[in-house]
């Protein structure tokens, strides 16, 4: 076994950085994209034909990349080592006819997307970011990192019901965030704005994929500086990870016997059934063509999609000091304790007793703690891109990840440790 990782603070100061550039799945992906561009990786379009050299390459779709590490001398039936992750995070999406309003307030029409804690986007400086489509059919990305807009809640003198009731939110008439004044509400109004934010005239915008985002930067917290209070940490956390442990064993001094891959989707808060997500074909089609472009054929296929593994990296709930008895008994994973290995024999995990072994092995030569997570047998089990993975591709996964106080809030919160940790455990499964 390696000596013990020991903690480094610019690791975690790096993450804080790839949370503030990365407010929509577009951005975290072009950050990503960029990363490994400095890493020696080069982008190549599913349009061109692939060739079987060796060397770093990556594929961007939409909120989605996939990259990969092909090692001099690698066989058509070298198998791959994945780390999975997602790009998206629950939040609060602009409608198709943004501009709203009434009673002199100019609003935006929201949707809601996937699974967010509503009250914590109550009262929150927020910004706007996404993509705009122009009129030829090319993407933009554009980011208002500012107070831009404001849900605000009621106050407590017009709804005397919420302390003994607590608070009800209805999705539509109750989250429609505020962004200024006027009683002549006109549409395109902001659209137009971006537009002229991303430096392109009105008219040449024709289609939009924007979200809030939370302009607070990420922090440290607590006397000690302990904890990591930010945004989107489910799951750019381990995009971030998967990333630097990628570009670390491609620029190694070591040839990795597999074929390293980083396959961060998008959609994953709202089931993963779309062309970028994890319950599309782009993995699949990534790493056959990966094994094709070397001379493979279909056996070579198979070969290596038997010896593959992949370790599907999302957070993971802590054991919450308030709500304690929501958590299995005998499991109350610890920040700062090491990643979590998740494990629910209905496959809302995908881990199981040759998955356990396998990160085990991981941790140890990285010398990283690590904890295991299992659901309340009371409560419902959440899942994550694991189960779809495998049962998708017939690939051998595993579920893990960081222990995260306040999933799908507009912040959450991890401990300061945990993300270099992380890192150091997928380096290690990546080098095997």
């Amino acid at each position: 076994m390696t000596e013990p990782a020991r903690f480094d603070r610019g690791h975690t100061d790096d993450l804080m950085t790839f949370l503030a550039a990365s407010p929509s799945p577009y951005h975290a992906v072009a950050t990503a994209a960029e990363r490994l561009e400095k890493a020696g990786f080069k982008q190549v379009a599913e349009t061109d034909a692939w060739d079987g050299t060796h060397g770093g390459r990556y594929v961007l779709r939409g909120g989605a990349i996939i990259a990969w590490y092909v090692p001099e001398g690698a066989a058509p039936h070298t198998p791959f080592r994945i780390v999975g992750a997602h790009t998206d995070s629950p939040n609060l999406r602009v409608k198709p006819l943004p501009d709203s309003g009434a009673h002199g307030w100019r609003q935006i029409a929201v949707e809601i997307y996937g699974g967010p804690l509503l009250n914590s986007w109550l009262d929150r400086d927020l910004g706007l970011a996404g993509r705009l489509t122009l009129r030829d059919g090319s993407t933009r990305l554009v980011n208002v990192d500012r107070p831009l807009l404001r849900v605000p809640q009621l106050a407590i003198h017009l709804d005397r019901s919420v302390t003994a009731d607590g608070l009800k939110l209805d999705k539509q008439r109750h989250m429609q965030p505020v962004w200024g004044l006027g009683n002549d509400v006109r549409d395109g109004d902001l659209i137009a704005f971006l537009a002229e934010t991303a430096g392109h005239p009105a008219g040449e915008v024709t289609g939009w994929d924007l979200m809030t985002h939370s302009v607070e930067a990420p922090a440290y917290l607590g006397r000690d500086r302990e904890l990591l209070a930010g945004p989107r940490m489910d799951n750019l956390l381990s995009v971030h990870a998967g990333t630097a442990a990628l570009a670390a064993v491609a620029s190694g001094a070591s040839t990795p016997p597999a074929i390293p891959v980083l396959a961060a989707f998008d959609h994953e808060e709202n089931g993963s059934q779309s062309d970028t997500g994890a319950d599309g074909p782009l993995l699949g089609n990534v790493l056959e063509r990966s094994v094709f472009a070397r001379g493979g054929t279909y056996e070579d296929r198979a070969r290596a999609f038997a010896g593959t593994v992949c370790l599907s990296s999302d957070t993971g709930h802590a054991v919450h000091p308030n709500y304690a008895e929501r958590h299995d008994p005998t499991h109350h994973p610890r920040v700062n304790g090491g990643p979590i290995l998740k494990v629910n024999v209905n496959n809302r995990y995908a881990t199981d007793g040759s998955g356990r072994a396998e990160f085990t092995a991981a941790c140890e030569r990285a010398g990283v703690p690590f904890q295991a997570f299992v659901s309340n047998n009371s409560m419902p089990c959440g899942t994550t891109i694991g189960p779809i993975t495998a049962a998708r591709h017939g690939i051998r996964t595993v579920d893990i990840g960081v222990a995260i106080l306040s999933m799908h809030s507009a912040r959450e919160l991890c401990g300061a440790d945990d993300p270099f940790l992380l890192a150091n455990a997928l380096t290690a499964f990546l080098e095997r």
